[in-house]
Formats: structure tokens, sequence, C-alpha cells
């Protein structure tokens, strides 16, 4: 299982720590990434951390966010600075458990069915 939390309502130009704590796996045989899906708007992938620690990022978050991990506590981290009105959305750390699911496919995960999805967190920026 994935479980996120950290979001909230922010003003613009403020920041935000997601976490994912995982259980039932060994989070340091695989890649782990954070999805998003804004109001009416399709989810789209933003981020992903190879086990090796490489980090990918979209276009529009790139600068602005930071992924991390840390195994030792089998969590998974997304950091948010400088956030903007377009960053609301509900927030999804996916990870697929299978061997060949160590490294990242650009910003996405390897997408299969050993795939798991937490409930997500919701992230409101507004003034």
């Amino acid at each position: 299982q994935l479980a996120e939390s950290g979001g909230g309502v922010v003003q613009p130009g403020g920041s935000l720590k997601l976490s994912c704590k995982v259980s039932g796996f060994t989070l340091d045989d695989f890649a782990i990434g954070w999805f998003r899906q804004a109001p009416g708007k399709e989810r789209e992938p933003i981020s992903c951390i190879s086990n090796d620690g490489r980090e990918y990022y979209r276009e529009s978050v790139k600068g602005r966010f930071t992924i991390s991990r840390d195994d030792a506590r089998n969590t998974a981290y997304l950091r948010m600075n400088d956030l903007k009105p377009e960053d609301t959305a509900v927030y999804h750390c996916v990870a697929e458990f299978s061997p060949l699911s160590a490294h990242c496919v650009d910003f996405n995960v390897p997408r299969g069915p050993l795939e798991h999805w937490g409930q997500g967190t919701l992230v409101t920026v507004s003034s």
C-alpha cells in the first residue's frame, strides 16, 4: 500500500512537502513517482525517482519541485516550492512492484499489472 500525506491550502509562492509511506514492499528495489490530477483535467505524471536516486521531472515543475526517497523509512517525498494556482490538484504517489521496475521511464514510473496507487492528497494553491 501507498499512503500520501502533507497536502493542504497554500498561497501562491508558498511551499508544501508531500510524503508517501510504502507498506508491504521494500521500496529500495523500485522506482517511485508522483502523478497529479487537476480539476477537469486528465491525470499526469510529474516526477519519478529511480532506485539509484536519479530524479526526473516534467518541465512545468522543474526547478520548483524536488523528489526524494528515504529507503530506510520506506518513504518518498515531493517538496514543492513556489507553488502556483495551476499546481492545484490531487497528488498521488505510484510504484510498480515488479522486478523490472527499478528505473524511471523519463519522469514516469514503469507501468504494469503490479502498480499501486495511493489514495491521493489534495493541494490547493489560492490567495
